[in-house]
């Protein structure tokens, strides 16, 4: 394990910052807006092209890491993200700012199936594997909720450039470590292929999906953009089941989503960032809009949350109890942290409410992420680990989309305070729901 540690700190490193960006950028909207002039609906544009290219490219990025090396598209993603996170930084219009945040999701789609797949060969199975894996998904894990936190610490302090100006020189170290630190792995010998007419299904369906539920947010769950979203959605999505079943070299091999134990691991990945990103930002709404609380102090309130993820992700692998134990347990906390919040938040203090759904909801979120993972990669063979490590992290994605528009409009349906602890309560009973789907999908693992 110690001889490993370099390595697992570069691609934990890489990780942190791709996750980050997602809820950084969310604190620090507002001053974005007020800086290029963008309104409400445009604003949105600058973390919804992110989620988009990050979600809609994951399952494609594990792909091209298994069938023609993790470190070569491991680097390549790195290099693009760190580009596009100056190009970020720099972008004088706001059409630019939204083209360059699509570019960088992209960069994060590469690096971040590959890199969970490099740290699975390179770590034998066993509890090094097991702790590993912990502290990739306990890292990433503390990026989401660790960017609530910096993204109002750097804007207010130094302004919303900072936010994408402070990834260059971390990704320009971690490419010149890559090539020393990291060997070249990929599947076992088999032909090399990617399935293209599978990947473009995947990548629009997952895509126009996404975008579904940002229109949501933006003009209602009716309106015409919504609906024809979804509709090209569904119809590329049902045409990439279908295209898998005839493919040579699949994008998602069928065998692998009929696995119970990746199954319940994909839901409980989309489960865990759709209740705590969902949450999240109504935590910080709170705050900034109702208290009217500075993007610093409001992320502060939160450090709270980021600090119990890390707790939870480094306790989880060492108790005795199963992961399905884990993930059932970790995401019953995160039930009652938003049960607090929707019970007692209040316009004239809520901040105390924030900080008690942080602690609970973070070391649930940190509990089952480490548990999700450690249990969906052992679930599959070492050829389709990148795949599968795609899947988790485009699961977990699509789960940010749907917990922030769903809860944003579920709080829309009254004022401030009242709308908040809605969207809280709405939180609580999709992690309950949760909870039950996990007893029945791993009652026998």
């Amino acid at each position: 394990m110690r001889s490993r540690l370099p390595l697992l700190v570069l691609l934990c490193a890489a990780q942190f910052i791709d996750v980050l960006d997602i809820n950084a950028v969310l604190v620090a909207l507002p001053l974005n807006g007020r800086d290029l002039g963008l309104s409400g609906g445009t604003l949105q544009w600058v973390v919804t092209a992110y989620v988009l290219g990050f979600a809609g490219c994951l399952l494609v990025g594990g792909r091209l890491a298994d069938a023609f090396g993790r470190r070569r598209i491991f680097a390549s993603g790195l290099g693009l993200f760190t580009a596009t996170s100056l190009a970020c930084g720099l972008a004088p219009t706001s059409e630019l700012l939204v083209l360059a945040r699509g570019a960088q999701g992209l960069g994060a789609a590469l690096t971040a199936p590959a890199a969970l797949a490099m740290i699975v060969a390179a770590f034998p199975a066993g509890r090094d594997r097991q702790r590993a894996i912990a502290a990739w998904t306990g890292v990433a894990a503390l990026g989401g909720a660790a960017g609530l936190v910096l993204g109002g610490v750097i804007a207010g302090a130094l302004g919303w450039r900072w936010i994408f100006l402070i990834n260059v020189p971390v990704g320009v170290a971690a490419l010149a470590l890559t090539p020393r630190l990291l060997e070249e792995s990929r599947a076992a010998p088999r032909p090399r292929g990617l399935d293209v007419p599978g990947a473009a299904a995947a990548t629009g369906g997952l895509g126009l999906l996404v975008l579904a539920l940002a229109q949501a947010e933006q003009s209602g769950p009716l309106a015409p953009a919504t609906l024809a979203a979804l509709a090209g959605a569904a119809l590329l999505l049902t045409a990439l089941a279908v295209r898998e079943r005839m493919a040579t070299h699949p994008l998602v091999p069928p065998a692998l989503i009929r696995t119970r134990p990746l199954i319940a691991a994909l839901i409980a990945a989309g489960l865990l960032t759709a209740t705590t990103s969902g949450a999240g930002v109504l935590a910080t709404l709170h705050l900034q809009d109702v208290l009217e609380l500075t993007p610093t102090r409001a992320g502060l309130l939160l450090l709270p949350f980021s600090l119990a993820v890390v707790a939870g992700a480094t306790v989880a692998p060492r108790l005795p109890a199963s992961p399905a134990a884990l993930i059932g347990a970790g995401i019953a906390l995160i039930a009652a942290g938003c049960a607090a919040a929707a019970t007692s938040l209040t316009a004239a203090d809520g901040g105390v409410s924030v900080v008690v759904w942080g602690v609970l909801a973070g070391l649930g979120l940190g509990a089952a992420s480490v548990s999700a993972t450690a249990l969906g990669t052992s679930a599959v063979a070492d050829a389709d680990r990148a795949t599968a490590a795609g899947l988790l992290n485009t699961a977990a994605q699509v789960g940010t989309a749907l917990g922030v528009a769903g809860l944003v409009l579920a709080a829309g349906t009254a004022g401030a305070t009242a709308g908040h602890r809605i969207g809280f309560a709405v939180a609580a009973a999709l992690a309950v729901l949760g909870v039950v789907l996990q007893a029945v999908l791993l009652r026998r693992v």
